[in-house]
């Protein structure tokens, strides 16, 4: 399936701005099963300095600076992604990777290879994971016992939270701490991914955040998913062996062929779309869409309205 993927941010500025120094993190990743087919990013006013690389996630990070007065800044990264299930290495219906429990897990993280050192590295606290108090640890604990797979228990807690967290626009922020999630028991994708891997982490296991985009328009007959029209997140569990099982609590499916990976890190802090410095004395809004389509779809919109034209 080939994917037309355009996500725009606005900000505006009651004051204006002299100068801003940002970075965006919202090239989609060319991974197996995921293909990269076209990336433009566009910048408005165009800035004096531009680089890209990728960071120690492996993620495309550009950094851009505004050395001019605006009070506008829209950035627009338009992506054409292909996306190939049947390339993947399809953990979800492998019977041995679902028979490995904790107890298992946790003795083969001991090892030293390089993959396992480098999942390792998400059993640990981050930025907006910080605190893994007795109510998470309890609620992790239901799911998760010594011999039950690994497997299984996440994808009940992804159900869990799906039945047991509201989806609340107006409840958090990106400051709103993930215990007072918990005690409300609301948010958004966001805070249900870190819920999980703080959830994950609690029982000594690798968690990571992804973020990426959903199929904006559901095939026909389908209902449309939660958390289009804007960035989504989920988490992703290591399996020793097997590798990164990816689960969406959001929308209580294991993500398939309408998930698009942009990043994954630690947390949300690790892979924020857009975040910077500016000068400026005034307030600011922001506004953010997302529109993701089959590309084969968006191709025949626009031979319609162009008949319709002529």
């Amino acid at each position: 399936m080939l994917y037309k993927v355009i996500h725009t941010t606005e900000y505006k500025y009651d004051e204006g701005v002299t100068f801003c120094h940002n970075m965006a993190i919202l090239k989609p990743k060319n991974i197996i099963g995921q293909e990269l087919v076209s990336y433009d990013l566009n910048i408005s006013p165009t800035p004096a300095d531009f680089s890209e690389k990728l960071d120690f996630f492996g993620n495309t990070v550009t950094r851009f600076s505004i050395q001019e007065y605006h009070k506008k800044l829209k950035v627009t990264a338009t992506s054409l992604v292909n996306k190939n299930i049947l390339k993947c290495k399809n953990i979800h219906d492998s019977e041995a990777a679902k028979k490995i429990t904790l107890s298992e897990t946790l003795e083969l993280l001991k090892s030293v290879e390089p993959a396992i050192l480098d999942a390792r590295q998400y059993q640990l606290e981050s930025v907006l994971i910080n605190t893994i108090n007795e109510d998470i640890q309890a609620y992790a604990k239901q799911s998760f016992l010594p011999n039950r797979s690994v497997f299984e228990a996440s994808n009940e807690l992804m159900q869990r939270i799906f039945k047991d967290f509201e989806f609340n626009t107006t409840f958090s922020n990106v400051a709103t701490p993930i215990s007072e999630v918990m005690k409300e028991k609301k948010g958004v994708c966001q805070d249900f991914a870190q819920i999980a891997i703080a959830c994950l982490r609690s029982v000594n296991l690798p968690a990571r955040y992804v973020s990426g985009y959903i199929e904006t328009l559901p095939p026909p007959g389908k209902e449309k998913l939660v958390g289009t029209d804007a960035s989504h997140a989920w988490f992703s569990v290591y399996i020793p062996t097997f590798g990164w099982v990816d689960f969406d609590p959001t929308n209580n499916q294991i993500p398939k062929d309408q998930h698009i990976i942009v990043a994954w890190g630690r947390d949300y802090y690790d892979v924020a779309p857009l975040k910077g410095v500016l000068y400026s004395s005034g307030l600011s809004t922001l506004s953010v869409s997302v529109d993701i389509r089959p590309y084969v779809e968006d191709n025949l919109m626009k031979q319609s309205q162009q008949q319709q034209q002529q």
